[in-house]
């Protein structure tokens, strides 16, 4: 099962900062699952939300600023501790710093249909000019926003975010034509995973920090989690193979004669 750093390490370093997707890369996560808003100058950057307030100590909305002023701002506000200043990073910077990042979720939230057009578009040039048709995955709660990505090109990879049972998210995925089924592991059935597999979609589930709840959605047979702590959750299934591959063999007593 894959493990996802969720904003980077949300749980160990500043969501969605630089510092987060380095520690985590240093500790084997090459997995991430990030949000992405368009700045003021058009440049997706990667935040949470459509504003600045809860993470920084600034005021309003993400559109209000250029990416160049995101990355000035302290992004260490209500959210884990880091010794020195960080600012919000653009897409780019994130993709400029590493060369071995296995997988990415990329994930839209709603925003004006306008800002998400222009994000769109941003979004498809940059898959296109750094191919990354297999190393990422475009998704969103916004089916709008999956269409139109799909309409600019075909071959990038779309995943439908679901939080709720009803409407039947798994029933949208399919028509969006969805590689992804991105859903809230709390809603999830051993079913809906089936009937995935069988739409050949990948199951990722978000956000799982408990390893009880891990192995759980191990045996309902899911592709991936999406954790807050990704470096420990590494830890812990890696020293399980290991502890697997030493265990001693038990030899069989010889029957009598």
């Amino acid at each position: 099962m894959i493990v996802y750093g969720h904003r980077g390490a949300k749980g160990e370093a500043p969501e969605n900062t630089m510092p987060g997707f380095i520690h985590a890369h240093r500790h084997g996560i090459r997995h991430f699952e990030l949000d992405l808003v368009l700045s003021k100058d058009g440049i997706p950057v990667l935040v949470h939300d459509l504003t600045v307030d809860r993470t920084t100590g600034q005021k309003g909305s993400v559109g209000k600023y250029t990416a160049a002023e995101l990355a000035e701002m302290d992004a260490r506000r209500n959210t884990s501790s880091w010794s020195r200043k960080t600012g919000i990073p653009s897409l780019e910077n994130l993709l400029d710093q590493f060369d071995d990042i296995e997988h990415l979720q990329l994930e839209v939230k709603k925003d004006a249909r306008h800002r998400l057009n222009i994000l769109c578009n941003r979004l498809t040039e940059i898959i296109q000019r750094r191919d990354l048709y297999q190393t990422a995955a475009i998704t969103s709660s916004d089916p709008w926003f999956l269409r139109e990505i799909r309409r600019r090109d075909k071959n990038i990879r779309i995943g439908l975010v679901a939080e709720r049972k009803f409407p039947k998210p798994l029933n949208l995925a399919t028509r969006l034509g969805c590689e992804y089924f991105c859903v809230n592991w709390k809603i999830l059935t051993k079913g809906m995973v089936e009937t995935a597999h069988r739409r050949n979609m990948h199951v990722s589930t978000w956000t799982v920090n408990r390893i009880h709840d891990m192995l759980l959605l191990e045996e309902m047979g899911v592709d991936s989690i999406i954790t807050d702590y990704p470096t420990s959750t590494r830890m812990f299934f890696d020293n399980r193979a290991k502890a697997v591959l030493n265990l001693p063999i038990r030899e069989t007593s010889p029957e009598p004669a």
